[in-house]
């Protein structure tokens, strides 16, 4: 019995169709990389082929280590001749030979992420342009996504032509790229684009490459760009052995630049290219397979196919409805503990997954609580997030002048010009005296050492003053928002634009969200007491030993991973999928989003927990969210467990349809009688103090009202609490909200 024998009738096909173009429609857990190793196993040992002609290309470092790893030990004797590499490995050795014919030197730089933003630094300040609203961040996205889709500065201005606000978009584009050049450099971007732009202008340097790499595969190739299809095309063009490997259903990195439409219409690039389907699974039970294909089977934009296995059935999708987020992850912090407890699974076999990083704080919370061993994967824990401790540190600071890190932490955030001379001088003044830091701040005028420098020491010292006379009645929750709001530090996020910024905005609107869950929680909330509480879950290094923890992480994070247990947790609309997904005009939003949910699915083995919650705070405004529209796309069959809410807990028969389809939509919870303005002493002294100045409404219970990202909606209960209101609004788009006034500023329509 040969090797190729031990494979299933598809994947052999796939291996042993080694000319003309070919698309391999891989489904997750299919073997994929078991079909590639082989393929050039048989292309070397059953066809002859040099393996100086073979190529194979990924996206990561650890993949093609991987990939090289499995080659060489079933091809043996002259494997190392095969080039296995990423993207941009190849074309940094393309480059290093020939980009001299671009007018480079061939000793170019390779600029990383902080070399490009010094640059892009020095490019807006040569060109006048105020980085408080323009930030650097924003504009390397912006040429980022014009290299990825091959749009040069030149094209990307003649686009621009009558958009201010794009013509300056394209002169920081020339600026940015005529200093790349100057400084014989390249960023990640150019490293495609250029091997691209080579193989254009230089035919002989083409065919060189087009003769050496006969038979060409690329794997993952649903999170291929434009840059780098037309890399593959270009290499391809001679022999036309291309073999493409890759999943439409798993295409989740859009945001990165991912065109799905590369893998939709390679048939139309390469009409006579031949299409295998991998479509049994090696990984889950028939069940969650079967959730699975129910939920992709909504996306129009996408290949048919059915993940099926010889697995057995096994059980049926554990779907949970609770009636707050710390309920739900209370409940499975005990069912995890239960498991492991009875001996059925250990940490090591369950993972978390979330939409969002912000999202993982009540599980850590609980965990910590709980004693259970955890490790957040592609993200760093919650409260050891760098915005998290930066808000932390001006907490810190007004509770407690005297710690010294804190202080130091956020005298310049954001920046106030006190440089590390001065801060020096300070502290030396500080030691000197035996003040605390902020004390020897406060006198600041007393330093004779400090020049004009104390002018600007002077309104830092002020906020942390004003903020210390605020605490008494706005609370916790509200000088949290007052730190933000008067610092910019959300503003300054939002002019960044990225991806990267906006993760960073809702890890802070889960820290205000903490804050108003601490006050409900107590009778007496103090902010010293609120620091004390967050230290008590901060520290948690000791739980990052070992291997045997609970992973935590994002749905993006888990592709490619597998898990015996996995909960799918925070599936409600608004949630999962986003709100910005709902609502945008573009239906393939949605599909990206239901790519993901099919992404999540998958990674379990043998046991998957759907969970949502009936209210959940978001930026510390409660919010009712009906069940994610996924959960509804799973086959009514397929699930089991329980709808939890605080009066009773009813069983989720398998073929209950109607009382399912009335559970997940059910967006009407039962509210808490509890006033918080009544349990809240900082509120109440405020609201009875004629000195706050208490708001006015401009609308009352019924009238229309208009918000700035909800939309329109009908307000339909308005509680009294002396300087604020709470007000609940019924939104057309996206359910019931309930919120602060004087921070929801809705109008009336």
């Amino acid at each position: 019995m040969s090797m190729y024998d031990k494979l299933n009738p598809m994947q052999q096909e796939a291996v042993l169709h080694t000319e003309g173009p070919l698309l391999i429609l891989a489904g997750a857990g299919s073997g994929k990389t078991r079909v590639l190793t082989h393929r050039v196993a048989y292309l070397i040992g059953e066809r002859g082929v040099n393996p100086y002609h073979i190529m194979a290309i990924t996206f990561t470092n650890k993949a093609a280590g991987e990939m090289r790893e499995r080659i060489d030990k079933m091809v043996g004797f002259g494997s190392e001749s095969i080039w296995v590499s990423t993207f941009h490995s190849t074309c940094v050795r393309i480059l290093r030979r020939y980009i001299d014919c671009l007018g480079y030197d061939t000793n170019f730089t390779i600029y990383d992420a902080d070399d490009q933003k010094v640059l892009m630094k020095d490019v807006c300040k040569r060109l006048q342009i105020d980085t408080k609203i323009y930030k650097e961040k924003s504009f390397l996205g912006i040429i980022s996504s014009a290299k990825d889709e091959l749009v040069s500065p030149e094209e990307f201005t003649l686009r621009a032509a009558g958009d201010f606000v794009k013509e300056r978009q394209a002169a920081v584009y020339r600026e940015y790229q005529a200093a790349l050049r100057k400084n014989n450099a390249l960023d990640f971007d150019d490293l495609i684009v250029k091997t691209v732009e080579l193989f254009k202008s230089s035919g002989e340097v083409l065919n060189s490459y087009q003769e050496r790499f006969r038979y060409i595969m690329v794997d993952e190739y649903q999170d291929t760009n434009t840059a780098q299809f037309q890399l593959i095309k270009l290499l391809a063009e001679k022999y036309q052995n291309l073999c493409v490997v890759g999943d439409d259903d798993q295409s989740i990195y859009k945001f990165r630049g991912a065109n799905i439409r590369n893998i939709l219409s390679f048939e139309e690039v390469y009409p006579e290219a031949k299409v295998i389907k991998l479509e049994q699974n090696y990984r889950s039970t028939q069940n969650i397979l079967n959730a699975a294909n129910g939920v992709i089977a909504n996306n129009v934009g996408r290949k048919s196919k059915k993940l099926w296995t010889d697995n057995d059935e096994g059980e049926k999708i554990n779907f949970s409805q609770f009636e707050t987020g710390y309920e739900e992850a209370e409940y499975i912090a005990g069912e995890i503990q239960r498991k492991v407890r009875e001996g059925s699974c250990s940490y090591g076999d369950c993972a978390i997954l979330y939409r969002t990083n912000a999202q993982s704080r009540l599980f850590e919370e609980k965990f910590v609580v709980s004693n259970i061993p955890y490790r957040i994967v592609g993200g760093i824990n919650f409260y050891a997030r760098k915005e998290i401790k930066d808000l932390l540190a001006y907490l810190k600071t007004i509770d407690n002048g005297k710690d010294d890190l804190a202080v130091r932490r956020i005298i310049n955030v954001p920046k106030r010009g006190i440089g590390a001379t001065t801060l020096g001088r300070v502290q030396t003044y500080a030691d000197e005296n035996n003040l605390s830091f902020y004390d020897a701040l406060r006198q600041a005028d007393d330093i004779p050492s400090i020049g004009k420098a104390g002018a600007k020491i002077k309104p830092f010292v002020n906020f942390i003053q004003a903020m210390r006379s605020k605490l008494e009645y706005l609370g916790v929750s509200g000088l949290l928002q007052e730190i933000i709001e008067e610092t910019g530090y959300v503003a300054e996020l939002e002019a960044e634009s990225s991806d990267e910024a906006q993760a960073r905005i809702e890890n802070i609107d889960e820290l205000i969200s903490k804050t108003v869950a601490y006050e409900e929680s107590e009778e007496t909330p103090t902010l010293s007491g609120f620091l004390e509480e967050v230290a008590l879950v901060a520290d948690i290094d000791s739980l990052q030993e070992g291997s045997e923890y609970v992973v935590l992480m994002t749905l993006h994070s888990a592709k490619g991973l597998e898990f015996p247990n996995v909960y799918l947790t925070g599936m409600e609309d608004g949630i999962f999928p986003g709100y910005m997904s709902i609502v945008s005009d573009d239906p393939s939003e949605i599909e990206e989003e239901r790519r993901l949910c099919y992404v999540g699915i998958t990674r379990a083995m043998t046991n998957l927990s759907v969970t949502c919650a009936r209210q959940r705070m978001i930026r510390g405004e409660t919010q009712y969210n009906k069940v994610s529209r996924f959960v509804k796309e799973i086959p009514v069959s397929l699930l089991g467990g329980m709808v939890r809410k605080k009066e009773t807990d009813s069983a989720l028969g398998g073929t209950q349809e109607k009382s399912f389809r009335q559970a997940a939509s059910r967006v009407n919870p039962v509210f808490s009688t509890r006033n918080k303005y009544q349990t809240n002493p900082y509120q109440s002294t405020s609201f009875s103090s004629s000195s706050t100045g208490k708001i006015t409404l401009e609308y009352t219970s019924g009238d229309r009202v208009k918000h700035v990202k909800f939309g329109e909606g009908t307000v339909t209960n308005i509680v009294e609490g002396g300087r604020d209101y709470e007000i609940t609004v019924d939104f057309d788009r996206v359910g019931t909200k309930k919120m602060f006034a004087s921070f929801a500023k809705l109008k009336k329509v």
